[in-house]
């Protein structure tokens, strides 16, 4: 049986409808990302788990957490080094456990998120980052956007350079690094009108981070393919 593998935007997909903010319920969800997906029986354990009928807020406990983690392409999300990251290197941006002893969707998000900037951002630069688009983290109201919807907003523009066809060039100047890039910045704008309630003056922050956020996902689909083929070569 092949690999159980979601893209980042079928990991977003499937929280925000685990949290009620998508019209598909998870399971079709999970359908709709594995076309080889025939019975429940056949998903991982904690997708199972988290597929049944659950009493109130659906929350993560940070086992299940980096189970979930290490579901997503190109991710390599350790137990030991999540637990530092709650603990100490970002506990500022993450907080507490604000179910109980468990974490909430938008925290989930929000470790997803900081797993991708570590392909190329250190932590003071991650913690700047982010705060310019979180602040209380006590009050999920307050941020400048949701970290769900960054966190979907930015792997729709991956998933468009990665597993979707990029439109012709047609312009022959430029290399194809700057087409990238240059496709790169158009998506980012464009992902801006799904975004509720940003101010005017806060907009060009959300692109900012928007951006950033792509180039370190794509970073590091770049590292995962070098290992590969350092292996290959040394096998």
């Amino acid at each position: 049986m092949k690999t159980f593998i979601l893209t980042r935007k079928n990991m977003a997909d499937l929280l925000l409808s685990l949290s009620g903010m998508n019209s598909r319920s998870p399971i079709k969800v999970l359908q709709d990302s594995w076309t080889d997906l025939h019975k429940e029986k056949d998903l991982p354990p904690i997708i199972q788990k988290l597929l049944k009928p659950a009493k109130g807020e659906t929350g993560f406990s940070l086992n299940e957490i980096v189970s979930l983690g290490n579901l997503i392409e190109f991710t390599n999300f350790p137990q030991s080094t999540v637990q530092n990251w709650v603990k100490r290197d970002v506990k500022g941006l993450i907080g507490s456990p604000q179910l109980g002893k468990k974490y909430t969707i938008e925290q989930a998000a929000m470790l997803f998120i900081v797993e991708d900037l570590k392909a190329t951002l250190d932590f003071e630069s991650i913690r700047k980052i982010l705060t310019l688009v979180f602040n209380n983290i006590e009050d999920r109201t307050d941020d400048i956007v949701n970290p769900t919807d960054l966190y979907l907003a930015y792997a729709t523009v991956f998933d468009q350079i990665h597993h979707q066809t990029l439109p012709s060039i047609k312009k022959a100047d430029g290399s194809v690094n700057e087409h990238i890039d240059g496709f790169i910045k158009e998506e980012c704008k464009t992902m801006l009108s799904t975004f509720d309630g940003i101010k005017e003056e806060n907009l060009n922050i959300v692109l900012n981070v928007l951006i950033v956020s792509v180039l370190t996902v794509q970073a590091g689909f770049y590292q995962a393919a070098t290992k590969k083929y350092v292996t290959d070569a040394l096998s």
